[in-house]
């Protein structure tokens, strides 16, 4: 089993186990909400809105997961992944110096091409294989909605 294969079935089992998790909670909040008191019926209400906050956060993170993935797939069968080593520490995380050197080349990538989905998919890896999570994540989302931008486009003839 791929690596990306055994990923996709833990996210799986965890969301079913999470969605197990919401009917057990929205039961007990069914019951709150019937046993009349003030206290109960307010717990009940919280327990009805938490769980739905917890689908809503599920679902837009494994949207993203699934198009990042369907992202990446497409940059690997093209050959455009990033394929630049970053030598690490012991501790794991990347040796600064080398990762600040590699990303001249995708931001400068980016800036000549802003709407280039693999542009943008491409600075992402970048910044997520040198642990930067949080700009990983930003571009990733960008070159999903340019992605989608062009499939659009695309289907309508433009």
């Amino acid at each position: 089993m791929s690596p990306r294969t055994r990923a996709v079935a833990g996210v799986m089992f965890l969301s079913a186990v999470l969605a197990v998790y919401f009917v057990f909670v929205g039961v007990r909040a069914v019951a709150l909400l019937g046993s009349g008191t003030l206290i109960a019926v307010l717990m009940g209400i919280a327990l009805l809105i938490l769980p739905l906050i917890g689908v809503w956060a599920l679902v837009r993170e494994l949207r993203f997961g699934f198009a990042a993935n369907r992202l990446a797939g497409m940059l690997e069968s093209s050959d455009r992944m990033p394929e630049e080593e970053v030598d690490t520490r012991p501790s794991g995380r990347p040796v600064r110096e080398q990762a600040d050197a590699i990303f001249p080349k995708y931001r400068d990538a980016v800036e000549a091409r802003p709407d280039s989905w693999v542009d943008w998919m491409r600075l992402g890896v970048v910044y997520d294989a040198c642990g930067d999570r949080k700009r990983a994540r930003a571009a990733i989302r960008e070159a999903i909605a340019r992605e989608r931008t062009a499939g659009r486009e695309e289907s309508s003839g433009e």
